[in-house]
């Protein structure tokens, strides 16, 4: 039985505790960690702060196998993570000719003048094992260490800055992790489903989940309009653990199928664009509430032009009766978030930009607007196809953000639903 390597991740800066930057390292990390079956049990930020730091990485030390620190290894004053880790594994620091050689040529290559704190880079704890980057003058350094309980840990400490971070995992630190840890094969299958909350699919899903194996763990990862059940499997031989995700999925798909609209990476615009692109069909939009948010996220996927013609984006009710053709009499008498004006938005689309399906959104997506008869979350949306004209209501909350999102998320799997049939 090979045991479980256990990772966590410190990320230094008090640029990240004050939310300047995006700490987009440790989500990376994290995945390749588990691409080579190391599972990472904890993510850490900690700022600027010797102590901070230093209690940071004896905790770290207590429940992980491999620590892997990135940031504050700079050439400025605030950059402190070389000389704390000097205090927390009791070292001096000593200069590395190579490291002082290949920060020396970054800057002659550069045209560049080297001074004293750049050279200052060279100079590791006197326990490091020097890690070459290639990719700035900042390096990586690679430790072994057993604070006398008897644990061997291994601590990796890389530039914060993510292209040089990436290159260094990618280049250096991921081939010897494989190396110097006996690890399991960890896979994981994303099931994607729409317009079904959480509870429910875990109160539908109940039987299914109690019979799964031992060695498969289900997880439920709910997001905007969306819920992402991944399955994640662990073992040693890499093509059984492949067909027991898939019987796992085949066996639970007839319970959930309605709701699924992909799996893995699949994105909901890109199923949509997918769907019409097998169907030679064009795609239009006609946003009042979602403001564009709904055309945003269909021309993300590259390639998007074969099948999407574009947005009209139609806030004011003018715009509605002169571009899209709705009534001006069904506008006095149902108003804007009506279903009858979402459908003649639809259908007016599909006529001004001559494309074979069209989607509308008409609602109030707050936090201002509302009425008691159609309060701030009313939203209506309507698919237009050659075959006919579906609308539907949806009741949502105060937030004018999650409101959009989660009408875009609705109104694109209505589109999918309807191009199921076509």
């Amino acid at each position: 039985m090979i045991n479980t390597i256990r990772a966590e991740v410190v990320t230094i800066g008090d640029e990240i505790l004050f939310g300047q930057i995006t700490d987009t390292n440790t989500q990376w990390i994290s995945t390749e960690l588990t691409s080579i079956g190391i599972r990472t049990v904890r993510k850490t930020s900690v700022g600027d702060q010797a102590d901070a730091i230093l209690d940071c990485l004896r905790e770290a030390h207590q429940r992980a196998d491999l620590i892997i620190i990135t940031g504050g290894l700079g050439p400025t004053k605030d950059d402190i993570t070389k000389k704390t880790l000097c205090t927390y594994f009791g070292v001096g620091m000593v200069r590395n000719q190579t490291a002082l050689d290949l920060v020396t040529s970054f800057f002659v290559k550069r045209g560049r003048e080297m001074t004293d704190i750049n050279r200052g880079q060279a100079d590791l704890p006197a326990n490091a094992e020097y890690i070459q980057n290639d990719w700035g003058t900042a390096p990586g350094m690679w430790f072994n260490y057993n604070n006398g309980d008897g644990r061997n840990v291994v601590y990796v400490s890389l530039p914060g800055v993510p292209f040089e971070m990436k290159s260094l995992m990618t280049n250096r630190i991921l081939p010897r992790l494989t190396q110097h840890f006996e690890t399991p094969i960890i896979k994981h299958k994303m099931i994607l489903l729409v317009g079904i909350g959480e509870s429910f699919l875990a109160e539908r899903i109940e039987a299914w989940e109690d019979a799964l194996p031992p060695h498969i763990r289900l997880a439920y990862l709910p997001s905007f309009g969306m819920v992402r059940l991944r399955l994640t499997a662990t073992g040693t031989d890499e093509a059984t653990l492949n067909r027991e995700l898939a019987e796992q999925v085949a066996a639970v798909l007839p319970i959930i199928e309605q709701h699924v609209f992909g799996f893995d990476n699949d994105e909901l615009g890109s199923v949509v664009g997918r769907l019409l692109r097998e169907r030679g069909l064009m795609l239009g939009v006609a946003e009042s509430c979602t403001g564009g948010y709904v055309a945003s996220q269909i021309t993300k996927t590259p390639g998007s032009s074969a099948y999407f013609q574009g947005s009209i984006v139609s806030y004011a009710n003018e715009l509605k009766v002169t571009q899209l053709g709705v009534s001006r009499d069904t506008l006095a008498e149902f108003g804007a978030v009506s279903e009858q004006t979402v459908r003649q938005m639809a259908e007016g689309c599909r006529r001004l930009l001559g494309v074979d399906v069209a989607l509308a959104t008409s609602g109030i997506a707050g936090p201002d607007g509302g009425t008691p008869d159609k309060p701030v979350g009313t939203i209506w949306i309507a698919c237009a196809t050659p075959t006919g004209t579906v609308a539907r209501l949806l009741k949502l909350g105060q937030y004018r953000d999650q409101n959009i999102q989660l009408t875009t998320a609705y109104g694109l799997n209505l589109v999918r639903e309807e191009l199921l049939k076509q």
